[in-house]
């Protein structure tokens, strides 16, 4: 049985900004951010040091800036997401001619900019100068996230190198994902991919994952459809279920993103996004990106007995935590709230670091689906009470609850409920049990 997580005081909390969520409306997102109108912990900084890089990782792994995507050309779709960036407070060298430095992800630019304010503020009459941004003349090395506009060589316009240590630093400070005093000329700066962002992530499997149906079938993530029934775990006694999918939370057949890759002892593999939450041994639910080689995962397991095969669970070690790139993104939501994929136990949820709290903000959305459900089956009745009423009951099954149905079927991307919540728990939940 996997250990049991109470929370109630936190879970009313938020079932009550929900509430309140609903009422405001957009007004939760205004101001500042999080920790708006607190005064700020001043701090000494501590330049970084030649070679140094923050954090001490290789740059292409999860705790830095993540995999590279591929190369993005002009002709490519993906061009479409760099944005260019125009701060007057920022010198671009632009030695091409083209305009290509200027031009990154949304995220790189927002960093920039940090560090471009950062920079002011640090050396009064200085600026920050971007000497390399986007290439797509092919001077970096195959892998090289400048390609992807993920990255920017900078310096300080004055060109004084005794200010790169501390240059590198404010780097830190202002948020980038990866950052290293590579050179005496200039500083590397690197960021995660739009794609692998919480806010747009959240928690999935990738389309080729499979799960166990209540027929017996095994199914790919790709073609499960709502209102089936599959292998779930019921956490209050710790057996197997088949738990109804009343949503997906997040689906995108054809978007790429970057997944974890967790290989057991046994044979088992889970591939599902840094975000999401899988239960581990003696740890209740973690983030994935938490996970480590040797912590435990809960799988199906088969006992024999005198009459019958019995389907249980049991710990299994994990070996081997991969990060890779994969395409199709969904995120099946059951009614239990968690669900086997590759016959190992995971949740619905993730971005938020806890189960219960997950769970049970997911009420209202629970208690709307039954009632919907049993609406229809009311109807359904009156329409074995005569003529009259089978206009009624074809007219709201038949129109109504068919389009419906096909909008939930084919709509993409994260579902409306699932982005309130993240919004209403970004402003709401202390920082530490967000995923950042």
């Amino acid at each position: 049985m996997l250990p049991g997580e109470v929370r109630k005081r936190g879970a009313g909390a938020l079932l009550a900004a929900i509430l309140l969520g609903a009422l405001t409306g957009p007004t939760l997102t205004c101001g500042p951010g999080r920790g708006g109108g607190r005064r700020p912990i001043l701090r000494k900084l501590t330049p970084l040091v030649f070679k140094q890089h923050v954090p001490n990782v290789s740059e292409n792994t999860l705790p830095a800036s993540g995999l590279s995507e591929g190369r993005v050309s002009r002709n490519d779709k993906r061009f479409r997401d760099l944005v260019p960036n125009y701060n007057t407070d920022i010198v671009f060298k632009d030695e091409e001619g083209t305009g290509a430095d200027r031009l990154m992800t949304q995220r790189c630019k927002e960093k920039l900019n940090t560090l471009a304010i950062s920079v002011m503020n640090q050396w009064p009459g200085v600026k920050l100068r971007v000497t390399e941004g986007w290439d797509e003349e092919g001077k970096h090395a195959t892998d090289s996230l400048h390609y992807e506009g993920r990255a920017v060589d900078v310096t300080t316009s004055d060109r004084d190198r005794a200010k790169y240590g501390m240059l590198a630093r404010l780097a830190v400070e202002a948020g980038f994902d990866w950052v290293y005093y590579e050179s005496r000329s200039h500083i590397h700066c690197s960021v995660k991919s739009e794609s692998s962002s919480t806010g747009k992530s959240g928690g999935c499997f990738p389309g080729a994952s499979l799960v166990r149906t209540s027929n017996g079938v095994t199914r790919r993530l790709d073609q499960l459809t709502l209102g089936e029934r599959i292998a779930a775990l019921d956490e209050s006694s710790g057996e197997l279920v088949y738990s109804e999918v009343i949503a997906f939370i997040d689906r995108a057949p054809t978007q790429k993103r970057q997944f974890i890759r967790l290989n057991t002892k046994s044979g088992h593999t889970l591939t599902l996004t840094p975000t999401h939450l899988i239960p581990i041994e003696g740890k209740s639910a973690v983030f994935a990106a938490r996970v480590s080689p040797g912590d435990r995962v809960l799988i199906r397991h088969e006992i024999a007995t005198s009459m019958r095969q019995r389907t249980s669970f049991r710990w299994d070690e994990i070996l081997e935590v991969k990060l890779v790139f994969e395409e199709g993104v969904y995120a099946p939501l059951t009614s239990e709230g968690t669900l086997l994929v590759n016959d190992v136990v995971a949740s619905c949820y993730a971005i938020v670091d806890s189960q219960s709290i997950a769970h049970y903000a997911f009420l209202p959305f629970r208690l709307w689906r039954n009632i919907r459900s049993s609406l229809r089956k009311f109807i359904l009745i009156l329409n074995n009470l005569g003529s009259s009423w089978n206009i009624l009951a074809r007219t709201a099954t038949g129109t109504s609850a068919t389009v419906l149905r096909n909008y939930e079927e084919r709509s993409e991307g994260i579902h409306w409920y699932a982005s309130l919540l993240y919004r209403i728990s970004s402003y709401m939940l202390p920082k530490n049990m967000l995923y950042d």
